[in-house]
């Protein structure tokens, strides 16, 4: 079944994101009232380095009220390559700089809601440049082996969807079946 978006307007707006009312029409020909979201880009990364271990950041979210691992992330700016944000974000928050970036995947973590597509990247090698610029994102920034991230999504150590996606793909891709009990 597909419904219909017969119009929508802005209801507020800055420069992240809008909220919208959506006059959506069902196949029974029924109309609901839906709001949604709509956001920029946003641009995740990470170093896995040698040693098979990821970089990541340790930090609070006061909306959930909640404290986990997760990857560099942030919106792109107008007109920014979605890479190049990603590559501008890991350095701003964790002070290292990737070697080139691989596309992991891209995610729309909550598409019900909003419109956000998330867009992962990782490096094979990076390089540590000085103090992150933007420490205020993170209360620490560590390299955490890949092998520990099964167990750390279970444990709910990983709560954004999206980034748990990431580090389980990573996990796989590096470690593959030789990372299985």
């Amino acid at each position: 079944m597909q419904w219909t978006k017969q119009n929508e307007q802005t209801v507020y707006e800055n420069r992240w994101f809008s909220v919208n009312l959506a006059d959506v029409e069902l196949p029974d020909g029924r109309h609901l009232d839906h709001f949604l979201i709509r956001l920029r880009p946003v641009a995740v990364a990470t170093v896995v380095n040698e040693a098979n271990e990821v970089l990541l950041l340790w930090r609070h979210r006061f909306i959930t009220d909640s404290w986990g691992w997760e990857l560099a992330a942030g919106v792109v700016e107008d007109g920014e390559d979605i890479v190049c944000a990603a590559a501008r974000e890991l350095e701003e928050e964790t002070g290292w700089r990737p070697g080139p970036l691989h596309h992991l995947m891209s995610v729309e973590p909550s598409n019900g809601l909003t419109d956000a597509r998330h867009h992962i990247y990782w490096a094979e090698e990076g390089q540590y440049v000085g103090h992150p610029v933007d420490d205020f994102e993170s209360d620490r920034r560590e390299w955490v082996p890949l092998k520990l991230v099964p167990d750390m999504v279970a444990r709910g150590e990983v709560p954004a969807a999206n980034m748990a996606a990431a580090l389980l793909l990573l996990h796989h891709l590096r470690l593959g079946q030789d990372a299985l009990p």
